[in-house]
């Protein structure tokens, strides 16, 4: 059976992720990764060359691609679920996922301690990073992140390495 990860930004879906799949003798996709070799540019530059709508429809492709795949542990960025045609497919796979659920203070600590992040990655509203952003784009998503999740997990004060023995009992 095939793991998804989810959550904001920070919540160490890829880094949780990874320990994960090493611990269950699985590959690891990080579907924000696939997306940045598909488009041949950053998230950030997809966001600024073409916009956030080119960007959602190469993760559909790249969600669609994703689901097909046995026996792996996957992180989903953060607004792949917000499409019902994303959900849809990971629905349809039978992708076992589990939220990752983290205080925004500590998201915002997390992103900021990370250099990729501001070279990387775009602001995803107009309040540019701040915790209101990540409060806005909290109060949006987790109603259907939590919907979709078949178990949920609270990492805020979880090291990577306390968090995978949690995941695989929720598994």
């Amino acid at each position: 059976m095939s793991v998804g990860l989810i959550g904001y930004r920070g919540s160490g879906k890829t880094t949780i992720g990874k320990r994960l799949a090493d611990r269950l003798w699985q590959p690891f996709i990080d579907t924000d990764d696939l997306v940045v070799k598909k488009a041949g540019k950053s998230i950030k530059e997809i966001f600024e060359q073409e916009g956030e709508q080119r960007f959602r429809d190469l993760e559909t492709e790249v969600v669609r691609e994703v689901c097909t795949q046995p026996e792996t542990v996957i992180a989903f960025g953060g607004g792949a679920l917000d499409r019902d045609e994303n959900r849809e497919a990971i629905k349809q796979a039978g992708l076992r996922l589990v939220y990752f659920k983290c205080e925004p203070a500590e998201l915002l600590k997390r992103i900021q301690n990370d250099p990729e992040t501001a070279a990387n990655r775009p602001a995803l509203s107009n309040l540019g990073g701040s915790i209101e952003e990540i409060e806005s784009v909290l109060a949006r998503r987790e109603p259907i992140w939590r919907n979709i999740a078949g178990a949920e997990l609270e990492v805020t004060y979880l090291t990577p390495e306390d968090a995978v023995p949690y995941v695989v009992r929720l598994m």
